[in-house]
């Protein structure tokens, strides 16, 4: 039996491996140490939980112990997808490297720049960044590559899944050609083969177990059931869910469910705390203090159930997880081994579930194909669904961002927007028109009460009673009909005759008063408009657009007045 000391390692490393209680490799270490100490490309594919950190971290420790860094310009380069595996993997660092001189810089999001870019300005000799950020950096003028002798990329397939093959390529082209790249990766997809074989020259490849293989110490579990309604199958899974843990009982010390949604993930979380369960989130759109700090409860056992989405179904290493939950099946199949992954590690038993409706037929075709094994199918826990009926357990107070529509698959509380129900016990309501009250106006200094109008009819015999002969005589030429006021300007004497006809000289006294007159039933007419608009009525319907021809009197008394006053 191979142990580390036959490896070749650096003493340091093999005092620092010993700290940790290890003494035999795993295959993938035993296979891909001696390659990478040789300084060939390797090619790594192993299932996950098998132990691809330390086959990279150890030799690359070993044959950085030479050497020193530059500013700006660190010795090896490691990449990872997700920000949780980019810190383990710099804690595994710490772990091996603690008998060294080397040091690390870590590139991840969330972090300031400015205490990233102290580190980079002494000099590392290990860089580990997530692809995003580390470009952030080289973009910044604050990073040079040309000093990169090892090149390490983890979870390569997670990588194409989160669309990181460009920034990958563009990275390889930005290191020297004579560098030495680690490639590792759980699966091959041939977008991941074709970067293979362009950027490795003549890999070593290891091979501990089949492609898209599950561990054998895990056992799995496929629940189907059918929904009762179609838009009940999300409550109703979390129901089976629940039902499941219950189940299972002090067997399950600790598990981490997964979701397909970041907005299911916080469901199902505040679901399992309101039904008493120890349970908290962690996904991508939280800030990187949370994840760090959910991350370190659920080691440490203050969480007993992580709800995650896959943010954390790659290369973490919490190796005393009992259960997986897949609380949705995921849609690429590679992910099924991945998730499950998490538990049965370091030789360890573990149990993984599935919970499936039939809408999931396609997926569990696809993962069985990619697995060569049809999963097991297991029976659902007796009074799984009683008592939940209509009543929904969707959390109290939860909105829209933390909740679905059964019917469209997004978070809504309908019970807002719902309308009040009609009575139909009551009686129909009155045709009568309800007495509008009094309109109380503050005119000047005094209140003035507005009475009800009455019709056009009403206030044409009023303005005549009340109105003097002249005025009444003025009201009835201004609301003759057009007809008559036509004919009564065909009698006329003409505009030029008119003009010719003597002027009667008129007192000025007796003018101004006739323009007083006028001005006054402009302004009754103008009082007496209609309101039926409530009690704010516009200025300009208030104002009358009901111009009347001038007769011939008004004409001359105009003219006259103009000719004297001038």
């Amino acid at each position: 039996m191979i142990k580390f000391s036959d490896l070749a390692l650096d003493p340091r490393v093999l005092q620092a491996v010993a700290d940790t209680g290890y003494e035999t490799p795993t295959p993938i270490q035993a296979e891909a140490i001696p390659f990478a100490l040789e300084g060939r490309d390797v090619l790594g594919i192993a299932q996950t939980g098998t132990g691809k950190t330390a086959s990279f971290t150890l030799p690359m420790i070993t044959r950085l112990g030479r050497g020193r860094a530059r500013a700006r310009m660190p010795r090896s380069l490691v990449l990872a997808p997700t920000r949780e595996l980019a810190a383990q993997v710099a804690e595994n660092f710490d772990t091996y490297a603690k008998h060294t001189k080397l040091t690390k810089a870590l590139l991840i999001g969330g972090v300031s720049f400015g205490e990233q870019d102290k580190l980079i300005d002494r000099g590392v000799d290990v860089l580990i960044a997530t692809p995003g950020r580390l470009l952030d950096h080289f973009e910044r003028g604050k990073l040079l590559l040309t000093g990169v002798e090892i090149m390490v990329v983890d979870e390569a397939d997670r990588m194409l899944d989160m669309g990181f093959i460009p920034d990958i390529e563009r990275i390889f082209q930005l290191t020297p050609f004579t560098r030495q790249t680690l490639f590792f990766s759980a699966t091959m997809a041939p977008e991941i083969e074709r970067i293979t074989k362009t950027f490795l020259n003549n890999p070593a490849k290891v091979e501990v177990a089949r492609q898209n293989s599950a561990s054998t110490t895990i056992e799995q579990a496929l629940i189907q059931f059918t929904p009762t309604r179609k838009d009940r199958s999300f409550t109703e899974k979390r129901a089976v869910l629940r039902s499941i843990i219950k189940q299972e009982g002090e067997s399950c010390t600790n598990a981490i469910i997964f979701c397909n949604r970041k907005m299911d993930v916080d469901v199902v979380a505040k679901s399992l705390k309101s039904h008493g369960f120890n349970a908290s989130p962690i996904h991508g759109d939280l800030d990187q203090s949370v994840r760090t700090k959910t991350l370190d409860g659920f080691r440490d056992g203050s969480v007993h159930l992580l709800v995650a989405s896959d943010v954390a179904a790659r290369g973490l290493d919490i190796p005393a997880v009992s259960h997986v939950f897949n609380f949705d099946v995921p849609s690429h199949p590679e992910d099924y081994v991945h998730r499950i992954g998490r538990t049965g590690r370091a030789g360890r038993l573990g149990k993984a579930y599935t919970i499936a409706v039939p809408n999931d037929d396609k997926y569990i075709s696809a993962i069985e194909s990619l697995v060569k094994l049809a999963i097991p199918r297991g029976t659902m826990p007796e009074g799984a669904l009683e008592g939940l009926g209509d009543k929904s357990d969707r959390p109290r107070g939860e909105g829209r961002e933390g909740g679905r529509d059964e019917k469209r698959g997004r978070g809504r509380d309908r019970t807002r927007d719902r309308k009040p129900k009609r009575d139909e016990t009551a009686e129909p309501a009155s045709m009568t028109p309800i007495e509008q009250p009094a309109v109380v106006e503050v005119v000047a200094e005094a209140p003035v009460v507005k009475r009800e109008e009455p019709r056009r009819e009403d206030r044409r015999t009023e303005r005549r009673e009340d109105a003097p002969r002249e005025d009444r005589r003025t009201e009835r030429r201004v609301e003759a009909p057009r007809e008559e006021r036509r004919t009564e300007r065909r009698d006329e004497a003409p505009r030029d005759d008119r003009r010719m006809e003597p002027r009667e000289e008129a007192p000025r006294e007796d003018r101004r008063d006739r323009r007083d007159d006028r001005r006054d039933r402009r302004d009754d007419r103008r009082d007496n408009q209609v309101i039926g608009m409530g009690d704010h009525v516009p200025e300009f319907i208030m104002r009358s657009f009901k111009i009347a021809a001038p007769t011939a009197a008004e004409l001359a008394e105009d003219e006259l007045a103009t000719g004297t006053e001038g």
